[in-house]
């Protein structure tokens, strides 16, 4: 028992040497040579906890956005406080995560050894974020779930959708690409789809988006970090002119927030230090992902012969580079009309994350090109916009309100808005 409890509180119960012994189990396992397993191992421990500083980061920034825009719509602000918050929760339920990531793909690749669905997913970033947001339902909806009540549950959820999900999208990778050799693995997958069948019916496919000649001086528009900062940035300054000229207590406790600073170049400075939260974290994941994933596609790619790999979002973009632009446009458009709707018709505060907006807006405008040409790529982009902002509405006020609402507002994805719900039920259904 006293070696049990060891393992539970040392191991379990640290994420970051939980998956650093789960990279190092699996480039034992492939027999990579010692200075690769160092290497490794140790750089996926530092990446998760770079993301828990990007957390930090972003999480200061927010909590000025949120008041600042609740200001402006006149809604009563609400208070970080009162959350469970992403460090705290990866604190508690960071281990249940990272087993459930690790048997959830093992369970991927079992489903791709068996059946016809033979893809493997790799995109392993977007395999984090989606396992954490679940666990945040599943913890939301059962609050005395067990540990391993949560790890297999979230493991089959996962295993399930990471080989259905590019399953679904193929016949129409198929159609961008030309051939059936990669998959799209990645949580854009549901807006895609979307785009793809509103495409059919409301574009135009005569009229191909790559037959539109692109600005050179929009070609900063492919840099997330600098449309994010530019966005984010016309946001926060926005928000911060129109409360400078209120006379409110809440708009006076804003001002007086900025210290001797002036409050508009306050509020830009949080624009960067959101930017700057997101990039930190980004890096992170690309740290311990860029381990974790190579530790397991050697054993998935000898078990399963001819499995395809479903990839990030990018692997679409240069099939159609002026979708991606179009649909981004279309998704930005959106998001902004979706911050001043919300606002007034809900009482809710939109953080309209450009790195949601642009990935899902630029892969939904591939695939809305590829059956309604330019302005099924708009379009795509345009609906993109529309789940995410409802979709953040859904989980951070009905699904994850006293978990990781915060991580809600900036990692959460399409899909997960979409299939949030369907986890609730079962949650539900297996634990309530």
């Amino acid at each position: 028992m006293d070696v049990v409890m060891w393992l539970a509180n040392n191991v379990f119960g640290q994420p970051a040497i939980l998956i650093g012994s789960i990279v190092l189990i699996g480039l034992l396992v492939q027999k990579k040579t010692a200075s690769q397993t160092i290497s490794g191992t140790f750089k996926a421990i530092i990446g998760f906890l770079i993301i828990t500083a990007g957390s930090d980061i972003i999480s200061s920034a927010l909590t000025v956005f949120e008041p600042l825009w609740a200001e402006v719509f006149n809604l009563e602000s609400e208070s970080f406080s009162g959350y469970m918050g992403q460090e705290a929760f990866t604190g508690e339920y960071g281990s249940a995560v990272a087993l459930a990531m690790t048997i959830g793909f093992i369970i991927n690749v079992l489903i791709a050894r068996f059946t016809r669905f033979k893809y493997i997913y790799l995109t392993g970033h977007m395999m984090f974020w989606t396992t954490t947001i679940f666990a945040g339902v599943v913890v939301q909806t059962v609050a005395d779930v067990s540990f391993w009540e949560l790890v297999l549950f979230l493991a089959v959820i996962m295993g399930v959708y990471w080989t259905l999900q590019p399953a679904i999208v193929q016949p129409f990778m198929r159609k961008i690409t030309g051939n059936d050799n990669i998959a799209l693995g990645h949580t854009s997958a549901s807006v895609s789809l979307l785009s793809a069948w509103a495409g059919k019916f409301l574009g135009n496919k005569d009229n191909d988006s790559e037959k539109i000649k692109v600005p050179s001086g929009l070609e900063f528009l492919r840099d997330s970090n600098v449309i994010t900062a530019l966005t984010m940035g016309l946001l926060f300054m926005t928000g911060a002119i129109v409360v400078s000229f209120r006379d409110t207590a809440g708009a006076q406790e804003l001002v007086a927030s900025a210290g001797d600073q002036n409050f508009v170049v306050y509020a830009l400075i949080q624009s960067f230090t959101f930017t700057a939260g997101i990039a930190v974290v980004l890096t992170g994941v690309r740290m311990f992902i860029g381990e974790m994933v190579p530790a397991f596609k050697g054993i998935a790619t000898k078990i399963v012969p001819g499995a395809k790999p479903a990839l990030d979002a990018p692997i679409v973009f240069p099939y159609a580079p002026n979708a991606v632009i179009l649909g981004f446009l279309g998704a930005f458009i959106g998001g902004l009309v979706w911050l001043v709707v919300l606002g007034n018709a809900v009482g809710y505060v939109f953080v309209p994350t450009m790195i949601v907006l642009f990935f899902h807006g630029a892969t939904a405008g591939v695939f809305g090109n590829a059956t309604g040409g330019a302005r099924g790529a708009v379009i795509g982009g345009f609906i993109t916009a529309t789940v995410v902002a409802w979709g953040q509405y859904i989980m951070v006020r009905m699904l994850l309100p006293d978990t990781i609402p915060d991580t809600a507002m900036w990692a959460a994805d399409s899909d997960m808005f979409i299939l949030g719900p369907i986890v609730k039920f079962l949650s539900q259904l297996l634990f309530g």
